[in-house]
């Protein structure tokens, strides 16, 4: 009598296994191909395919992904279109300054003129240099700490050094060719702490660690540090406005002469652990160091 129902219920427990394997394998695969413009995309669905014309590929055929398809920040990719000389919120002062020139002065816009923080333009400029001034980003002047030019020029060897033994650098080649421009980046204790000393009677600095920064260029460049920081689910990015998260030692933001040197640095969140690999982009291209 007592061994029928054991029988049974092993019976229902082998139907009930079988069911749930018979669902897994019947569950759908991810379809993984490729776009005309060398995207990559993976998803459920034949319907949920992002573009038309599109390459069904095996996950194992996946050629390596181009630099400018790599996922990137979200906020670093708002930054660039904030500092867009043709986005259109910055072009509009730009355009109401064409539209009195054209006009002499006596065709004013109805609407009043947007606020700018940057400088007034000059009355003997032209009209080119005007609309150039009107949309470029505002420069950072230097940030005096008492520093004397052989310690400016002993923080950058200890950048240029850095890189022998934690390589934090970007290169490429210049806006005409013609040369390389190059950024790199270091962490420099005592650099560290005299920065918070000097910070220590306005108010001090936030507690994340500190990295120096340089740019060199051999022929005329712009540079504008707009860097993003990313570490697990953390993002920063610098307000260039704002020297307690980045200063300028030497040099300036903005257009450079041939062989100018920039020298800064950037003071990040307390959450952001050196130690551990950092993503760190600048303009199109991304690295991952770590600096202990």
């Amino acid at each position: 009598m007592f061994p029928m129902p054991k029988l049974c219920g092993f019976s229902l427990l082998f139907a009930v296994l079988t069911l749930a394997l018979t669902d897994v394998r019947a569950a759908p695969a991810a379809i993984t191909g490729l776009c005309p413009d060398g995207s990559v995309f993976i998803v459920q669905t034949t319907a949920a395919i992002p573009c038309q014309g599109a390459k069904l590929v095996n996950a194992d055929e996946v050629p390596p992904m181009r630099p400018e398809y790599l996922p990137s920040p979200y906020t670093w990719q708002v930054y660039n279109e904030a500092r867009s000389p043709n986005n259109p919120y910055n072009l509009i002062d730009a355009a109401r300054q064409i539209r009195e020139m054209e006009g002499g002065g006596g065709n004013r816009p109805t609407t009043p003129p947007a606020v700018s923080s940057g400088p007034p333009a000059v009355s003997n400029t032209t009209q080119a240099e005007q609309v150039a001034e009107a949309t470029r980003p505002s420069t950072v002047a230097p940030l005096d700490l008492g520093l004397a030019d052989q310690e400016l020029r002993d923080l950058f060897q200890i950048v240029q050094l850095s890189q022998e033994y934690t390589p934090a650098s970007f290169s490429r080649e210049t806006a005409d060719g013609r040369g390389l421009f190059a950024v790199s980046l270091a962490h420099s204790g005592a650099f560290e702490n005299r920065l918070r000393d000097a910070w220590a009677s306005r108010g001090g600095l936030a507690g994340g660690g500190v990295l120096l920064f340089t740019a060199l260029s051999k022929q005329p460049e712009e540079f504008f540090a707009n860097f993003t920081f990313v570490q697990n689910h953390l993002t920063f990015q610098p307000d260039v406005e704002s020297a307690r998260q980045l200063g300028i030692l030497q040099g300036r933001l903005g257009a450079l002469q041939a062989n100018e040197l920039v020298l800064g640095y950037v003071v990040l969140p307390e959450q952001i652990d050196l130690s551990a690999e950092l993503d760190i982009y600048w303009n199109d291209r991304r690295i991952t160091s770590r600096f202990f």
